[in-house]
């Protein structure tokens, strides 16, 4: 929404130099005087959002300090190519919110100059506002993830509804030999031990662990069409082959449908100094994630498909990825 906002006021302002009408003041420019620079916060905020990292979060800070002061500079200038006709606009619209019906802007010459002093609070101000927003969101997140405890690990899915399969399936996958001795294993290294439950095609499993060379999409010509198609149908993989359900010839074909199958990879995570006490303690700051081993099952019969080791790291090597 912000690139098409930004797009569009592009067109307007730039058409209104081209045919020499004036500065914009129709359409957005109409309620605030920089919708594009909003239109562009607006697009750095959706890509916080998409790309969770603190240092996204400390740019955007940058960013929008860096906007306020070319607005600054663009009005400045404006008042002196234009005068009285543009400071009638400020007057009338917010800078980057719509103006409250019935309140008087200071006039333009009695605006506070951007001291050093102002400008480094601004700053700050946008950094505690955007990291703060940040761990706040983050909390959220950990709070309403599709996460419990199911016998020995922790467990995380992608939906409720997997979330409720899982506890009916793992328990006997957690208790088979082959399965039982490497958690075994792991938890005698480990503090907790979390199980991600992921349908077996899952795009960006990757991020998780090494589980395949089909899962390093940055070795992939298919890379942004792969991930274009996982963010505007993210659980296709979950009902992929349900539409034949009925049909007697396709049996056999839905028994062997990746959406009839999970992959459970393990993931050791402790903290050094400290005791990882409940689920949701794995995403706590600082903690350690060691993928260790993943399982294929199917999802109806609860029959283990393979069991493998994982390489150290995920599928960026020791390239440091998203938790969740």
């Amino acid at each position: 929404m912000g690139a098409v906002a930004f797009l569009a006021c592009a067109v307007q302002v730039y058409a209104g130099k081209l045919l020499r009408t004036g500065p914009a003041t129709r359409g957005l420019y109409a309620a605030i005087r920089h919708p594009q620079y909003l239109a562009l916060g607006g697009a750095g905020l959706g890509l916080a959002i998409l790309w969770p990292r603190f240092l996204t979060l400390v740019l955007l800070a940058v960013m929008l300090f860096l906007y306020y002061l070319l607005a600054r500079d663009e009005e400045r200038r404006m008042l002196a190519r234009f005068g009285d006709d543009y400071r009638a606009y400020m007057e009338r619209t917010g800078m980057f919110l719509p103006r409250l019906s019935g309140s008087r802007p200071p006039p333009a010459e009695a605006r506070r100059p951007l001291t050093a002093a102002r400008g480094l609070a601004i700053v700050l101000a946008l950094l505690v506002a955007m990291v703060g927003a940040g761990f706040a969101a983050r909390a959220y997140t950990v709070r309403h993830l599709p996460l419990a405890a199911i016998g020995p690990v922790d467990v995380l899915t992608i939906t409720p509804e997997d979330l409720a399969a899982a506890r009916d399936i793992l328990p006997a996958v957690l208790e088979a030999p082959a399965v039982a001795a490497k958690l075994g294993d792991s938890r005698d290294r480990a503090g907790r031990v979390l199980a991600y439950f992921i349908p077996i095609d899952y795009t960006m499993q990757g991020m998780i662990a090494d589980t395949g060379d089909e899962w390093k999409l940055f070795t992939r010509h298919a890379t942004i069409p792969m991930i274009t198609d996982f963010v505007l149908h993210p659980v296709a993989h979950l009902a992929e082959g349900h539409g034949h359900r009925d049909a007697a010839t396709h049996g056999a074909a839905m028994h062997e449908s990746p959406a009839m199958k999970r992959r459970v990879i393990f993931v050791g995570v402790s903290a050094p100094g400290r005791t990882l006490a409940s689920p949701a303690d794995d995403f706590g700051i600082a903690v350690t994630r060691r993928p260790l081993f993943f399982v294929d099952l199917h999802l109806h019969t609860g029959e283990v498909l393979a069991i493998r080791d994982t390489a150290p790291g995920s599928g960026w090597g020791t390239v440091p990825t998203p938790m969740f």
